[in-house]
This record gives C-alpha cells, sequence and structure tokens, in this order.
C-alpha cells in the first residue's frame, strides 16, 4: 500500500490541480519500489468495461484507487456494480454485451452511438489516465483516439489475441500505456511483441467464494439434499443464454431421468425461463458452483470462477451459424475454455458448436459423478490451475498501485 513518510502538508496546484508536496513511497511490489514526489488530489479517470467480469473486477479497481488517492472522479461505460461503486455511467455497460460476428453486426449503429459517446467524454473531461476492460472490439477502436488526445491508455484483461486475431498486436502495441494480464501465460507472450505489459494475477482469486452454507443454499432454491447437484451455467449474455436454452432443456432432461437435481445459474435480473428440469438461481453463481457436485458450463468466465472453487464441469459453446464460419478460421489456440489453456492441456471436456449436444454433455457430466477417479484427475488439474492464478498480492490493488506510479510521471 502507499505509505505516507513524515512531510509537511502543503498543498500546492499544479495544471488547476491539488496535489501533496512531499515524499511518497510504494512498497510491497513483487516487481520494484518506486519513490514517488506528489501525489495528486482529485484525478480523473475515464473507466470503461462492457462485460459483466469486467464490471465486477473495475469496481473493485475503483475502490482501490479511491483508497489511495483519497478521492478522484470516475466516470464511464459502467455496469451495474462500477455504479454502485461511484463511476458515473456515460454509457450504459449492458448496451455492449455482444458476442459473435454476425450478431455484433446487427448492433453496429447502436455501439457506434455508444462509441462516439465516450470519445466526447474523454474529450470533455480530460482523464488523467483511462481504464479499458475487456471488450476489446469496442475498446480497440477507443484506444487510438484516447492517444491522440494524449491520455494514457492501461488496458485490464487483455484481449486474447494470442487465440485469435493476433494483428490486433499492433494496436495494442501503438496505443495501450500498460497492459495488466490476468493469465501468468500472458507477460511473457506480449512483452515479446513489444507491448509494455504485467502480470498482477487473476482479481477472481481473491473474490469468488460461497455467499451462504450449502444447507441454505439448497433451501433456498427448494433443492434435494438426496440427489446430487448439476449447476447450470447458460452464459451471461442474453444472447448466449438464448442460444444454449435448447440444448441445456434437453441436457437437463436426460440428467433428471439419471436421477440429478439441477440448477441454473444465471445473473441477477436475467429473464432465464423456469423448467421442469431446473430451478433458476439468479444471481447466486458462486454460491451454485461452490455447492454443486458437477457443472455444465458455457466456455468464458464461470469456467476459472469454477477452477477456483474446486467445481468439476464440462465446457460448452455455441455461436450462430454465421459467426462460427466466418471466425473458426481466425482461431489459434489449441482450447477454447481459458482452464485448458492456462493448463497447457486438457483438463476438462470441452464440446464447441455442433459437436455440443444433449448426449455428450450429458454423459460427460455423470461421468465425473459416477466415475471417481476421473473426476479425481480433472478436480487435481483444476487445482493446479487455481494454484497458477493466486498470487500473494491483491491483484486489483497492484494494478491501483501501477496507475498511481502512471499518475505520478505524468
Amino acid at each position: 500500500m502507499l505509505r505516507k513518510l513524515p512531510y509537511t502538508d502543503v498543498l500546492q496546484t499544479v495544471r488547476g490541480r491539488r496535489h501533496y508536496q512531499g515524499t511518497h513511497r510504494i512498497s510491497g511490489n513483487p516487481y520494484r519500489d518506486a519513490t514517488l514526489k506528489v501525489l495528486p488530489v482529485g484525478s480523473r479517470f475515464l473507466v470503461s468495461a462492457g462485460e459483466a467480469s469486467g464490471d465486477r473486477y473495475c469496481a473493485g479497481l475503483t475502490e482501490h484507487l479511491r483508497s489511495r488517492l483519497g478521492e478522484g472522479e470516475f466516470f464511464g461505460c459502467a455496469g451495474r456494480e462500477m455504479q454502485a461503486a461511484g463511476v458515473r455511467p456515460v454509457v450504459d455497460a449492458s448496451s455492449l454485451a455482444v458476442v459473435g460476428i454476425s450478431e455484433v453486426v446487427v448492433h453496429i449503429p447502436r455501439i457506434y452511438g455508444e462509441y462516439r459517446k465516450m470519445i466526447a467524454a474523454a474529450r470533455g473531461f480530460k482523464p488523467d489516465v483511462a481504464i479499458l476492460t475487456d471488450s476489446p472490439d469496442f475498446h480497440l477502436r477507443l484506444a487510438p483516439h484516447l492517444r491522440q488526445m494524449g491520455i494514457p491508455v492501461v488496458y485490464l484483461v487483455a484481449p486474447q489475441v494470442w487465440a485469435w486475431r493476433e494483428g490486433r498486436i499492433g494496436t495494442l502495441r501503438r496505443n495501450v500505456t500498460e497492459l495488466h494480464c490476468i493469465f501468468p501465460f500472458e507477460e511473457q507472450y506480449f512483452r515479446d511483441r513489444g507491448v509494455t505489459a504485467t502480470y498482477i494475477g487473476h482479481p477472481l482469486s481473491r473474490l469468488v467464494r460461497a455467499h451462504d452454507s450449502k444447507a441454505g443454499f439448497l433451501h433456498k432454491h427448494r433443492l434435494s439434499e438426496s440427489k446430487p447437484l448439476v449447476v447450470v451455467c447458460p452464459g451471461s449474455r442474453r444472447g448466449e443464454m438464448a442460444r444454449h436454452r435448447r440444448l441445456l432443456e434437453q441436457t437437463a432432461a436426460a440428467l433428471h431421468r439419471s436421477g440429478c437435481e439441477v440448477v441454473a445459474a444465471v445473473p441477477p435480473g436475467s429473464d432465464f425461463p423456469a423448467s421442469p428440469y431446473w430451478q433458476v438461481a439468479s444471481g447466486d453463481t458462486w454460491s451454485a458452483l461452490a455447492h454443486a457436485d458437477a457443472g455444465l458450463l458455457a466456455s468464458g468466465t464461470v469456467t476459472v470462477e469454477a477452477a477456483l472453487l474446486g467445481l468439476p464441469f464440462v465446457s460448452f459453446y455455441q455461436v450462430s451459424p454465421l459467426s462460427w464460419t466466418l471466425g473458426r478460421r481466425l482461431v489459434r489456440a489449441p482450447f477454447l475454455t481459458m482452464v485448458n489453456l492456462v493448463a497447457g492441456e486438457k483438463i476438462v471436456e470441452e464440446w464447441i458448436q455442433e459437436e455440443a449436444t444433449p448426449e455428450r454433455l450429458s454423459s460427460g457430466v455423470l461421468r465425473l459423478l459416477d466415475d471417481l477417479p476421473a473426476r479425481a484427475r480433472v478436480k487435481q488439474g483444476l487445482e493446479h490451475v487455481a494454484g497458477q492464478l493466486r498470487t500473494p498480492h491483491d491483484p486489483l490493488d497492484y494494478s491501483a498501485r501501477l496507475i498511481v506510479e502512471r499518475i505520478m510521471r505524468k
């Protein structure tokens, strides 16, 4: 944390802002220490996230920045959690939650309008730093404009260019001041390609946990205590949930016939429909992952959450046929599920597009319940992945520390 060393409290005005004059030291940094000369008060931050996970990370980062700087102004593309943390929404993050090439096309006019709002806000409010999180289709178009305005760009959660669309490396190198990576293999990958990158650790390693006991969770969602519990996660976006609903209902029916209890874990406020084959748990995903016996998870952040909570699972994903036809030629990674990528080997089953059938998904889940050696191997692999994602320091606090250093050097 920032430790204030003895100094005389003298307020001075620099570039129209208040600063404390004195010496401050950043300590505990696993990479380096830095002595800073002035600590700005009332710094401005453009903060932008277009995903539910990015919204959570940016909310936490905002709180860490406030604890270090005392005060500050935060505005940008904000979801529910960022707004609760005090980020003034220029754009609501839910308007950017679209996945798939063909799916994005129909939303281009609206997304372009949000993009113009963000540029206008940056030009009008002149932030000290812009913090862009995930959502590369939106943010890598915004970053060049911010750079042209002289605004340092910190990118939190690296675009997965090691998996597909590697041509984006040039955009990152030209326009991103610092890249804060959340997966251990990314730092060297980006540094080798000329991008200033730092592995901060995965924010979820300090965040993910059950919010109640297993008995309390089962009672709340009217679930049996005597049957194996399978959690189904259809995705966090409305389009994902709609695309996956039929596949998951057929799979859940097969699991139900095999004597399983199924709970569908979805984000708060989702309109995911009820079914005879599952109970819907809205806004209770971490507890569902923590207390289930096996999972059936749409590829994405939830697979990392499951790994950190030790839940064996089967992964799947589907996009529209046109998006798959256009996009699969660009994919370079051997796996699409993040835990397999971090491990460098196939730990969990992953079934993508037409390979994702009710028979394969239900068989994979039942194998995790019935084949104890297979279950143990998956759990051991997930424990290894979780160990790689945990760091001695708080990832978001470390990111805040690096951003404070950036402000000091302006």
